[in-house]
């Protein structure tokens, strides 16, 4: 399976939908800066996911994208097919577009790719866009923190040096 960007966008698009659900609806543009997509592409993408029922949308000056469903409802996977199509490797394999090979009953290298497929689809499947939110928020957290800490060493440092610069040592 190879990811296309469409499929890269869409999943990002769902994502940042997904940090922002409290807020309400979010407006391409928003979107489009947070997880630098391209407008025009990101547009084609978002009417799509609402098509496939998985974004709604409201008008007006508040209006913008907000997702149909919680994000906790909402697979990796889904949002994969609905952009890139099924997630086999190859056809023979695949659960959702399956097309019979002259050589399927005998080919030596179909379990691997079905194994291949087994593989990402269990991970897409099981993995939500809740999860990504969460994972997403605890990483920026977790920088914030270190950034912090960071500056603290930092003024700390700055601030050794200029009382040892002010220190000046008194003669016998």
């Amino acid at each position: 399976m190879r990811l296309s960007t469409k499929g890269e966008y869409a999943s990002r698009a769902m994502l940042e939908l997904a940090l922002n659900r409290r807020q309400g609806a979010l407006h391409i543009r928003d979107i489009s800066a947070a997880q630098e997509i391209p407008r025009r592409f990101l547009e084609q993408i978002l009417l799509s996911l609402k098509r496939a029922g998985y974004l709604r949308s409201k008008k007006g000056p508040n209006g913008g994208y907000f997702l149909a469903k919680p994000a906790s409802q909402i697979s990796v996977a889904e949002i994969i097919r609905v952009m890139d199509g099924p997630l086999a490797p190859i056809d023979c394999v695949s659960v959702t577009a399956h097309q019979v090979c002259a050589r399927e009953r005998y080919c030596g290298l179909k379990w691997l790719w079905k194994e291949v497929r087994d593989a990402v689809a269990e991970i897409m499947e099981r993995t939500t866009f809740e999860d990504l939110a969460r994972t997403t928020q605890a990483a920026k957290e977790a920088k914030e923190s270190r950034a912090a800490r960071a500056g603290l060493r930092g003024q700390r440092k700055k601030a050794g040096r200029q009382g040892r610069r002010g220190f000046q040592k008194k003669g016998p």
